[in-house]
């Protein structure tokens, strides 16, 4: 998938990999940034599912897990395009900030059914901890999904499905 060659309001069915992670884990990336300090993981590549899984039931894979609001994440997205990170999912209506930092960078935002997280759940194959385990349902996690249902809200050239 070529996210440059993605179009505002085109759905697609993802297969691979997607990195979990919400506010406290941006923010302590952030900080290792700012101490010059090594990440625990390597973002190059990687698209970014802004959500916190449910507790995980015994015999499954994964808790229920769904998109959270996207505006919140909006003062770390050019940090984490910095790092390589090609795309972010999460639901809801982004800034200008956040449409002119996908535009600059040429990255994506796509997003998810909300409300849906025990079915988005059956779409998770895998699921294991890459860092800040201590943070419980804020930790980062790497998940490998099946046919996970995203739509293109922001695309690379800055044209959107939100009026502005």
């Amino acid at each position: 998938m070529k996210v440059e060659e993605l179009k505002a309001g085109q759905e697609i069915r993802y297969s691979g990999k997607l990195i979990v992670m919400r506010d406290q884990a941006q923010k302590r990336l952030k900080e290792f940034l700012e101490k010059g300090e090594k990440l625990p993981l390597n973002l190059e590549g990687q698209i970014v599912f802004y959500a916190g899984p449910a507790r995980t039931p015994q015999g499954k894979v994964i808790g229920a897990i769904g998109p959270t609001t996207s505006a919140r994440m909006d003062d770390y997205l050019e940090m984490l395009f910095r790092l390589g990170v090609v795309a972010t999912v999460g639901k809801g209506k982004r800034s200008k900030k956040a449409i002119d930092t996908c535009r600059k960078w040429k990255r994506v935002y796509f997003i998810t059914p909300s409300g849906a997280a025990a079915a988005l759940s059956k779409r998770v194959k895998s699921a294991r901890v890459l860092a800040f385990e201590d943070l419980g349902p804020e930790a980062i996690y790497e998940i490998e999904v099946e046919e996970f249902p995203l739509v293109v809200a922001i695309d690379s050239e800055g044209n959107t499905i939100f009026e502005e």
